[in-house]
């Protein structure tokens, strides 16, 4: 080779290099501004307002596993009553979220499938690192396979088809992976923690989200009323306690239904039903300053005049008068999603 096809080559060589290296930049650049993605590891992962906000008697939330029975029933009326502003919502075991910031032993995600205006992703908050996981082969398995849907308002995951190992109690609108079905019990898969096993008749399977058969007024009554009783719990997406609008939210979830995560948000989509025209179902808003200020409560109508709804830290879901005092002088309007 003479010397000047030699230097051709050279600097052919360095351009191709060149370019490889700005291509691979490139896709570097594009990369760093796709979010990662996780799963929840957890029954139900508590979203809070900022990091490291945890109180002693909060422990029980932010582990893993959570124990969330000791958590809500150890905590005074003020310690609960706390929680308001401090929390932002709940998600589920299995729950996709986006990483948005990560800060020491916290990271912020946004939840998938809680529609709000404050995140294109889902609704925001700061959990606790352990109580999520990359889970990627999960996460195969959640876009490939069959999913069971718990419809009680908790159930527990056993490690064997015996059910003499209690593994892990979840909640209603949890949906998990199915591996197999064996007569009375169902095979699922969790993030991390590998299959276990689910009573069949605490779950719906379903091939897809789009094969959840359209509900009734009924059924979402059905499922609201399994909750009554459940104390209340500010940010509570789960049946281990409820906010007004986690428990809207939770209802029509569980019956293939997705509306956005907050009442103020609940009373602005839907269908407006005039008052003269509310049918069991309906979802109905109360606001401040006579009805005509903002949104802060919601209830579900159950006809003859009542409602079923999740109120405030000194109760229980329960069904009151919609009219009643309290409630009537603050009515703003109501919202239809089922039909």
């Amino acid at each position: 080779m003479n010397l000047v096809k030699k230097w051709i080559v050279v600097f052919l060589s360095i351009i191709l290099v060149a370019s490889l290296a700005s291509n691979t930049a490139f896709a570097k650049s594009v990369q760093d501004y796709e979010p990662d993605t996780a799963y929840v590891d957890v029954a139900a992962a508590t979203f809070w307002v900022e990091p490291d906000l945890l109180r002693p008697v909060d422990e029980p939330s932010a582990t893993n596993p959570v124990d969330l029975h000791e958590w809500t029933s150890k905590m005074t009326y003020e310690e609960k009553l706390w929680l308001v502003g401090n929390l932002e919502t709940q998600a589920l075991l299995g729950s996709k979220v986006t990483i948005l910031e990560e800060r020491g032993d916290w990271m912020k995600v946004a939840a998938h499938e809680q529609p709000t205006p404050r995140n294109e992703f889902g609704y925001p908050g700061w959990v606790p690192k352990r109580q999520l996981t990359d889970g990627k082969s999960f996460g195969q398995m959640v876009d490939r396979l069959p999913f069971a849907l718990v419809t009680e308002p908790t159930t527990w995951l056993y490690d064997d088809k015996g059910k003499s190992a209690k593994f892990m109690e979840i909640s209603m609108n949890t949906r998990l992976p199915v591996l197999n079905e064996n007569g009375d019990m169902v095979l699922v898969m969790t993030p991390s923690d590998g299959a276990k096993w689910l009573v069949k008749q605490d779950v719906d399977v379903y091939e897809s989200k789009e094969d959840i058969r359209k509900p009734t007024a009924a059924d979402m009554l059905e499922t609201a009323k399994k909750f009554l009783g459940l104390p209340y719990l500010w940010a509570g997406m789960s049946g281990f306690g409820f906010d007004c609008s986690g428990f809207t939210h939770t209802v029509f979830k569980t019956n293939g239904i997705t509306i956005p995560r907050d009442s103020s948000v609940q009373a602005k989509h839907g269908t407006p039903v005039a008052r003269e025209n509310l049918q069991p179902g309906d979802l109905i808003f109360f606001a401040y300053n006579n009805g005509e200020g903002r949104v802060h409560h919601v209830g579900m109508y159950i006809g003859d005049g009542k409602m079923i709804h999740s109120p405030n830290t000194s109760s229980t879901v329960r069904i009151d008068d919609y009219d009643a005092p309290g409630y009537g002088e603050e009515y703003a309007g109501a919202r239809r999603y089922w039909d």
